[in-house]
């Protein structure tokens, strides 16, 4: 048998192959098509994105993919065919920060899928009030990064929100220089998010050392601004710069090789139980010696893991501070309700601003 006529059977086998996965795709999309028709029979308002399911999903995916595709690309590809498929059901609207291009676009878009329609805003707060009036269903605002720690203005919102914590999404961050001038040494403006300048700072210090470094309110904003600036530079994403037509003028100039920025998915349901989840919790403690220790115990006792704290003043009174804490496992484990009921007495506020499953992709 000649090259050609063995290549030739293989692709009429991936032709077959692709008519039967399109096929069942066809038959999933109908079966989720059955669950909205159930789900509005029973309640109108149903919520119909189910986080906990879908994070269940994408584990079982990866735990039985037998390669050759890896698994996390496995799993990004029934990410969306479950996008298209909710999307049947219900058209998902997400508010983001904006504008088009930032990594909280792209956030979005890994946690979600690209069949929702995504909502740019200008602030974290408008994030808030467009899922708290109902403009959008749910919304995604950056957390902590890996390098330069809290997103302060996140978790402030929190402190008057309603809104709940339904999910959690990592990206990695590569920052790359973005203009239309070729020659860095006529660069003198660069503009960027702070957070970017911070987290690139050894790379300018290095090769644009008398570059004036602006602040803006994202890194897309910064792309849309250099635009028409020949002398300036942004510090942004490879989507801004096609977006914007710019060129990338240095690749990964990130100081740490590991980047990476968590973002929390925010919206007005409780999420049941996925089998691997966080709880994050708002908490303030007695202005008291020992005050903090005291009122932590109760996570000690339970043997319950506390992945992360943050301090933020309360603004409700001089030197009086709110805590953040993440824990690990689902508010309904018995062992962490538990806990939790301990905690709620002796803290002076308490909230649970949701249980929610781990990142998965």
């Amino acid at each position: 048998m000649s090259e050609e006529e063995q290549l030739n059977q293989i692709r009429d086998r991936i032709d077959a192959i692709d008519a039967q996965v399109q096929d069942l795709l066809n038959q999933r999309a109908a079966a989720a098509q059955e669950v909205a028709l159930v789900k509005r029979a029973s309640d109108p308002d149903a919520f119909f994105y189910r986080p906990e399911r879908e994070a269940q999903v994408l584990r079982a995916v990866k735990e039985r993919n037998q390669g050759p595709l890896g698994n996390e690309e496995m799993a990004r590809l029934f990410r969306e065919i479950m996008s298209a498929c909710l999307a049947l059901e219900q058209p998902l609207n997400i508010a983001f920060l904006g504008p088009e291009g930032t990594f909280t676009q792209a956030a979005a878009l890994k946690h979600f899928g690209h069949s929702v329609h995504t909502l740019p805003v200008g602030a974290i707060p408008d994030v808030f009030q467009e899922v708290e009036t109902g403009n959008c269903h749910y919304g995604v605002v950056p957390v902590e990064n890996s390098t330069e720690g809290v997103i302060s203005h996140t978790l402030d919102m929190f402190l008057n929100s309603p809104l709940k914590i339904c999910g959690e999404v990592t990206v990695r961050i590569h920052h790359n220089l973005l203009g239309s001038e070729m020659d860095l040494g006529r660069i003198r403006k660069v503009y960027s998010h702070q957070q970017s300048l911070a987290q690139c700072r050894g790379w300018l210090d290095r090769h644009l050392p008398n570059a004036e470094r602006i602040a803006v309110g994202s890194n897309a904003e910064a792309a849309r601004l250099v635009k028409d600036q020949p002398d300036a530079a942004a510090i942004a994403s490879e989507t801004a710069a096609e977006i914007y037509g710019l060129a990338i003028l240095a690749p990964n100039i990130e100081d740490e090789a590991g980047n990476t920025t968590r973002f929390l998915v925010i919206g007005k349901q409780a999420v049941p139980p996925s089998g691997a989840d966080k709880t994050s919790l708002l908490i303030t403690s007695k202005n008291e010696a020992g005050g903090l220790h005291r009122l932590l115990s109760p996570l000690a006792e339970h043997g319950i893991s506390m992945t992360r704290i943050e301090s933020r003043p309360s603004r409700r009174g001089a030197w009086d501070y709110v805590f953040f804490i993440d824990i690990d496992g689902h508010a309904e484990d018995p062992r962490i309700a538990a806990a939790l009921a301990a905690l709620e007495k002796s803290a002076g506020l308490f909230r649970n601003l949701g249980s929610y499953p781990k990142a998965v992709l």
